[in-house]
């Protein structure tokens, strides 16, 4: 058998699928505002302008927001934007900034979720338990659920993927509707129905009311079938953890998560002072205490606030649990670029970036109830993550999101594309040529991401030998190929975070006349050894200015030391 048998042999699973633009492209950018913030600023500024000029509209006379972008290590900036008009009697901050406080709604959520993230680490919990071990309320005595709990677990409930209904005491149009039959509804009663919550001026709705409540539900879908959103599994979440930890929700909250992150303008109750809270005209919800609900919407919280809290999810997200990256998503929703997680939203789409069609990945999470929208959205790839607090008119929220991601992460993939293209490029070779004859050659583009476009090993073209060879192997209509580096985020050394592990990747070219099935990929990084060792593994020694190929057994220094600068391409430990 050939050579280039035994290669097909290993490439076999990969070689029906494409996979244009492998990503992560960069390693993760470290941002810090003193050093990195100036070069970001004019993109800042026209965005600030933007918003200005969106809040302008006397639609959004009323309305108040707060946005703040933050790196995993601080702030790098805020825009605040006060309402033309409040309430005569009551109109809270008349200035809104940081310290303004909001209700956050669902992104109460994601902090259930950490609790129960947290509890499932210490060993109290299990992801995978049935609800019903912690609530054996739900399938003890009489009637009988016709909810299968013991198939219910608390990942299915984290990950929207329960098959439970959305709402236990509330969005029922009965509460809305004097007059059902004028919209077509036949009449109705609301005897039997819950007497809390919506169905009574919005008194609070308890443990007691909620689980006998939901022993009468039917279910959307089988556990694990299909995603749809919910805030009942939510409100069960909340009431694990007050069975685990032995607290109240509201206490385990402060006490775990708010005062860990320096959260002290966040609350569970309403804040004892209007001194900072935002109070649209005409709103009401400031006062509804929620209750049951509140482990599913019930938070209150400033912009500041939730850009530490954004901050720790960035730098935790694969930390938390021992096997669980909370970033992951767990099930697809309608299309193509939507996901659920636990429980967050998560949009990927290749319609930002300008010279390439690799897809930017956003992690989300919005919330909303009458008169306060928010939403927080993380950038895992470029180490940024944004909030965004608004008090007033919805419709200015997607404004908002539109007109600060969009320039936000082209700004940013200029600036880093910058950095590689000054630390990395350039041609690398052996100290002693007469020796051993190898050079390798880097370039770095944004279209193309850092390529490899010249490899000599001891006098041998490797591009015309084994990388031809690999190439060969891609069901390309066109032949057109490169190769192209992608960062593992590991290290050799991970304790003093030396020895930056990449590996090399043949790309097929896209044409423009790509069918179908073109858009499969099954990503493939580590298709093939050399004597034991990876035979793709780069390993970057920046201290040193030298690469080295482990299964080529060779180290190269690079020939040119290039711009000397602080590197923003930094990875957290």
């Amino acid at each position: 058998m050939n050579s280039l048998a035994l290669i097909l042999l290993v490439f076999l699973p990969a070689i029906s699928t494409k996979c244009f633009e492998p990503s992560p492209a960069f390693p993760l950018p470290l941002w810090n505002k003193q050093k990195h913030g100036h070069h970001l600023a004019p993109t800042l500024q026209n965005i600030a302008r933007m918003l200005d000029e969106l809040a302008s509209d006397e639609d959004y006379d009323t309305t108040s927001f707060s946005v703040g972008l933050t790196s995993q290590t601080g702030t790098l900036w805020s825009h605040h934007h006060t309402a033309r008009k409040h309430n005569a009697t009551r109109p809270g901050t008349t200035h809104v900034d940081g310290r303004s406080q909001y209700r956050i709604a669902s992104i109460t959520k994601t902090f259930t979720t950490l609790g129960i993230l947290h509890q499932h680490a210490a060993g109290n919990l299990s992801l995978d338990d049935p609800v019903s071990k912690y609530l054996p309320e739900l399938i003890e005595g009489e009637p009988k659920s016709s909810l299968p709990w013991k198939d219910i677990t608390l990942r299915l409930l984290a990950s929207q993927l329960s098959g439970m209904p959305r709402e236990s005491m509330q969005s029922d149009v009965i509460n809305e509707l004097p007059d059902p039959t004028v919209v077509g509804l036949p009449p109705a009663s609301p005897k039997g129905l819950p007497e809390c919550y919506e169905y009574n001026a919005f008194q609070p709705c308890n443990w007691t009311q909620l689980l006998p409540h939901l022993k009468s539900q039917q279910p959307i879908f089988a556990p694990g079938q299909q995603s749809t959103y919910g805030n009942t599994n939510f409100e069960l979440l909340g009431l694990v953890l007050e069975r685990v930890t032995g607290l109240s929700y509201k206490q385990y909250m402060a006490e775990a998560i708010f005062d860990p992150i320096g959260m002290h303008s966040t609350t569970l109750h309403k804040p004892n002072s209007d001194e900072h809270a935002v109070l649209p005209v005409g709103q009401y919800f400031w006062d509804v205490v929620e209750g049951v609900h509140a482990p599913t919407g019930g938070i209150y919280s400033s912009s500041a606030d939730m850009s530490k809290y954004v901050r720790y999810v960035l730098t935790h997200f694969n930390a938390l649990a021992t096997g669980v990256n909370w970033f992951m998503p767990a099930s697809w929703s309608f299309g193509i670029n939507s996901f659920y997680g636990m429980p967050w939203e998560t949009f990927r789409t290749d319609k930002i970036l300008e010279h390439t069609k690799r897809p930017v990945t956003f992690v989300t999470k919005s919330g909303g109830v009458p008169a306060y929208y928010s939403k927080i959205t993380m950038m895992p790839e470029y180490g940024l993550g944004l909030t965004v607090l608004l008090g007033g008119n919805l419709g200015l929220l997607g404004e908002i999101q539109e007109a600060v991601t969009v320039p936000l992460i082209r700004a940013a993939e200029a600036l880093i594309w910058q950095d590689v293209d000054a630390a990395y490029s350039g041609t690398y070779s052996t100290p002693d040529s007469h020796v051993l004859n190898s050079t390798l050659t880097l370039a770095a583009s944004p279209t193309a991401g850092l390529q490899l476009v010249g490899f000599i090993s001891n006098g041998t073209d490797v591009f015309k030998t084994l990388l031809a060879q690999w190439a060969g192997l891609i069901d390309s209509d066109s032949g057109q190929w490169r190769v192209q580096l992608m960062p593992t985020l590991l290290y050799k050394n991970e304790t003093a975070q030396e020895g930056e592990i990449w590996r090399l990747l043949v790309v097929e070219v896209r044409t423009g006349k790509e069918k179908i099935w073109d858009d499969f990929c099954s990503a493939d990084v580590d298709p093939a050894s050399y004597a034991g060792l990876p035979i793709n593994e780069v390993v970057f020694w920046h201290g040193e200015g030298v690469v080295e190929l482990p299964a080529w057994k060779v180290k190269m220094k690079r020939e040119e030391a290039g711009e000397t600068r602080e590197r923003l391409l930094w990875q957290q430990p």
